[in-house]
């Protein structure tokens, strides 16, 4: 039952993504282009996603656990450091040059567009380079 209800929220998301025009990469751009041509439409859906999660997040961590598990998997690093500035730095660098991040992108798979397809697989590319690279930093 939880891949089904997991690949409905997913559907339901993607769906909520491309309505909103998050799946259009101009769009984005355009939306982080303050200081050019500015295009202010993302700002009402990001302002909707901010105030959703705000209430949801509420409401759901009163509940002992989620409807489909026995547990909360919730972050528990509370510590700003190097690592966490520097891939958010990395992120928000990409997202401004391609203009999606992970969710749209999955979500414009959909689309059939190639150059989607390949910005997933070197988003891909680039985790498993990090997680190979961190396994190699790290000492016994």
């Amino acid at each position: 039952m939880k891949p089904f209800i997991a690949l409905l929220c997913g559907t339901l998301f993607g769906f909520g993504l491309a309505l909103s025009g998050m799946t259009d990469t101009q769009k984005v751009i355009g939306f982080l282009d303050i200081f050019g041509h500015w295009i202010p439409d993302l700002a009402l859906v990001m302002a909707s996603a901010v105030i959703a999660t705000t209430i949801g997040f509420r409401w759901v961590l009163q509940k002992s656990s989620p409807l489909f598990d026995n547990k909360f998997y919730l972050p528990t690093k509370i510590i700003l450091d190097k690592k966490l500035i520097s891939g958010a730095a990395l992120f928000g660098i990409g997202w401004g040059l391609y203009g999606y991040c992970p969710g749209p992108a999955i979500a414009a798979l959909a689309y059939l567009n190639s150059s989607s397809l390949i910005f997933l697989i070197s988003m891909f590319v680039g985790m498993l380079l990090f997680h190979y690279l961190e396994k190699a930093s790290i000492k016994p």
